[in-house]
């Protein structure tokens, strides 16, 4: 016997648009010059430091944050990547009690708008690396430092602008009002 499969949660909704799409990836990449600074950290090259500079991050613990740090800051760029797909309208059948529900747009659009705008705020000052003093750099490494952050002052806005398409996407239909 054969089972009428309902139609799908997210057959209503409209394709991302084609930039939406680009930004969202961009997010990945534009994290992705700090993470590998950091993990060039990790694996034991003072990236830019001078010797008692790097002295500080030459520890398990610096070492296991800055992992921690850069792969956290890569997975939470790769949400962005579910707002333009379909594992973002409807949550994969592999996770446990929920999987196969259709997430609620605003579970969503909330916390990815705060994470864009905490986004935007924290690398705000990023285009300035080069006013502040860091003495425990080497002059290349605080040039190529900067060079390599400055792609985070995207990440916030780029969030922000993919969310808001995924909003314009997902919100209610307006119902026109009826004249008498």
């Amino acid at each position: 016997m054969r089972h009428h499969l309902a139609p799908s949660p997210i057959a209503a909704v409209a394709e991302p648009p084609r930039w939406a799409v680009r930004a969202a990836h961009l997010t990945t990449l534009v994290v992705l010059p700090s993470g590998l600074w950091r993990i060039a950290m990790v694996l034991g090259y003072p990236a830019g430091y001078t010797a008692a500079g790097f002295v500080s991050f030459d520890t398990p613990w610096a070492k296991v944050w800055m992992l921690t740090l850069s792969v956290l800051s890569e997975l939470v760029a790769l949400l962005t990547v579910g707002l333009v797909r379909p594992w973002g309208e409807v949550v994969p059948r592999w996770i446990p009690l929920v999987g196969g529900h259709r997430v609620r747009p605003m579970a969503v659009v909330v916390p990815a708008a705060l994470g864009a705008l905490a986004l935007t705020a924290i690398w705000a000052n990023v285009p300035c690396w080069w006013a502040y003093p860091h003495p425990d750099m080497t002059p290349t490494g605080n040039l190529v430092v900067g060079i390599l952050y400055q792609p985070l002052v995207l990440w916030g806005p780029l969030t922000a602008a993919v969310t808001v398409s995924y909003y314009r996407r997902h919100r209610s239909p307006q119902h026109p009002k009826a004249t008498a």
